[in-house]
């Protein structure tokens, strides 16, 4: 089968995956600062004789494979920038650059595409296109809906979309990915609890910020636990805290910033007036003020089903039966969404696990990956974009 010649050919790669993957983990670039990675990225693009486009986003960077006739044009999408967040591993790989590593897998993914747009350039398409997406800031930067906004998926319009994102969470050779929802909707939170300071020793003389910011987080929680159907996945969470100057000082005003996560666009909506109507009743209560701040993120991700169902079929076909299964979604938030509500779209899952050192979560100091998954992906990407535009949704191909 022709997936399996794909899949020898991405083999026969893994030295040259490795390779880039290595070096862009040694020279890490945060978001919209990814000169260095977008330029080695255009280099190769331009290297395969495809039609390149520099700058979209900022720093994205897009390929263009024609086929030998017209037909629908198919978008493969990685992003490129790292964390900052310090490098733990003793590898000779390791991050140069202080504070900063890719503890998320954006080197991976931007290496595999490069290998896919090299097997799928060498072969040549019968019809329709291959836009190779290379976005910026996926974390937290939105860089996806930047390179929407600057025409990435126009001239020619793209009619599908497919990502995948590494995971520890499965062994290599094994992918998954849930059908319909798949990565949460993210909303940043940002509350103040505005009190009256004073001295530590007449708590009575004060509104004691820090103490009512306490009961202000412990009440959020009854949001998920008694206000919305255990059904409907939600999550509040306080991931930072600031305030208050000494230990014998009360603080008058104390900061509180998180996350909140959900899956149902309806209860996204009702979310600000929901944790409103909790921060308004403690603070009253406790004779506080506030102030708050609910910011839209990114939307929801949802896998096209028939896309599900192809990508389904082609792992099959890459990695052999029984290589795939159907989770649920996670809440875990992918700018990828911004394609996805554009265009029908999939993301999945590539395992990485390979040991121990393999397996620490993704944004952990020490995250690393199982580099002979970099071939499987790469050929799961060129394969997955041949059936869409050689077979479009047809079980029988």
């Amino acid at each position: 089968m022709e997936q399996q010649r794909i899949l020898e050919s991405a083999k026969q790669l893994e030295a040259q995956l490795i390779a880039w993957r290595r070096d862009f983990h040694q020279h890490p670039e945060l978001g919209y600062e990814e000169v260095r990675t977008s330029g080695i990225v255009a280099d190769h693009l331009r290297a395969l004789g495809l039609e390149t486009r520099t700058g979209l986003g900022g720093t994205g960077v897009v390929g263009l494979l024609r086929g030998d006739r017209p037909g629908p044009t198919m978008l493969l999408r990685a992003d490129m920038d790292a964390l900052p967040i310090p490098d733990a591993k003793s590898v000779a790989y390791r991050s140069t650059v202080e504070g900063k590593a890719h503890l998320c897998g954006h080197d991976a993914h931007t290496a595999m595409l490069m290998g896919a747009a090299k097997l799928l350039a060498e072969r040549g398409l019968h019809r329709g296109n291959i836009k190779f997406m290379f976005q910026p800031a996926e974390e937290g930067g939105a860089g996806a809906d930047a390179m929407i906004r600057d025409g990435l998926l126009e001239d020619p319009k793209v009619d599908a979309a497919a990502a995948l994102h590494v995971s520890p969470m499965f062994p290599v050779g094994r992918t998954a990915a849930a059908k319909g929802p798949a990565w949460a909707a993210t909303n940043p939170l940002r509350i103040k609890i505005i009190g009256k300071g004073g001295h530590a020793a007449s708590p009575h003389q004060t509104v004691d910020s820090i103490a009512v910011a306490a009961q202000v987080i412990t009440a959020l929680q009854h949001i998920a636990s008694r206000q919305v159907d255990p059904l409907d996945s939600v999550v509040v969470t306080i991931g930072k805290i600031a305030g208050g100057y000494a230990s014998n000082v009360i603080a008058p005003e104390v900061e509180l910033t998180g996350t909140v996560r959900t899956l149902n666009p309806q209860l996204r909506e009702r979310m600000k007036e929901k944790i409103e109507t909790v921060v308004r009743g403690v603070t009253d209560a406790f004779g506080a003020a506030y102030e708050l701040e609910l910011k839209d993120g990114y939307p929801v991700v949802v896998n096209d089903a028939a896309l599900h169902d192809l990508y389904a079929k082609t792992c099959e076909d890459v990695l052999g039966a029984g290589s795939w299964e159907e989770i649920r979604p996670t809440m875990g938030g992918e700018d990828f969404a911004y394609v996805a509500r554009q265009v029908p779209a999939v993301m999945f899952r590539l395992g990485t696990r390979g040991g121990e050192e393999t397996s620490y979560a993704l944004h952990h100091p020490s995250f690393d990956l199982d580099e002979s998954a970099l071939p499987l992906g790469a050929a799961m990407l060129a394969s997955v974009a041949i059936n869409y535009l050689e077979c479009g949704d047809e079980s029988s191909c």
